[in-house]
């Protein structure tokens, strides 16, 4: 038996783990040029319509540390969930204009956040827990940002509304982007 069909499927046999390193090399740092082109680096929605999401730098694909750092294109009228998460971010507005809403953690639940208009080479920071929103109000250009987070990989608390108790948001870890290279530490126990 040496026909195409069975010659395909020695093939495929032969390269099924050249194809799995390839996949598991996704994750691993090794072999990883120091300098990369953004336009080579994945980028994905998460099944998040209107979304563009890239981790240029970040802690599970590249080592990092201390600071991870994505770039994130919204389309128009598209916006992250409202969120807050124990860490510090800092947003660079590369291109387009939106809406931040903003609401302190120190209450039992957001309530009505702070209204902060955005635009192209606006900076801000989000504090540490502070619930938050982005969202691309701008009906003709997409809003496009650098974010810096610290302590990655992040760990998000998502609230349904502004109304919902912090002790009701729901944990999401890890992360959409963080999924396909987290690993549970190993324990040292016996």
């Amino acid at each position: 038996m040496t026909g195409p069909c069975f010659i395909s499927f020695f093939l495929l046999l032969n390269l099924l783990p050249f194809f799995q390193t390839l996949e598991a090399s996704h994750c691993s740092i090794k072999g990883l040029p120091l300098v990369r082109n953004i336009a080579d680096l994945p980028q994905d929605n998460y099944g998040r319509g209107g979304l563009s999401h890239i981790t240029v730098a970040g802690s599970l694909l590249h080592g990092l540390k201390e600071v991870e750092v994505w770039l994130q294109t919204f389309a128009p009228g598209s916006r992250t969930p409202i969120h807050r998460h124990s860490c510090e971010e800092v947003f660079v507005v590369l291109k387009g204009s939106g809406t931040l809403y903003l609401a302190s953690s120190s209450n039992k639940y957001p309530g009505k956040p702070e209204e902060h208009f955005i635009f192209s080479n606006n900076t801000f920071h989000i504090p540490v827990n502070d619930v938050h929103q982005v969202w691309n109000t701008n009906e003709h250009e997409d809003l496009q940002m650098l974010v810096i987070i610290s302590r990655p990989p992040i760990k998000v608390f998502i609230y349904e509304d502004w109304l919902m108790p912090h002790t009701a948001a729901k944990l999401k870890f890890p992360y959409y982007w963080d999924e396909q290279c987290f690993q549970v530490p190993q324990k040292d126990e016996l």
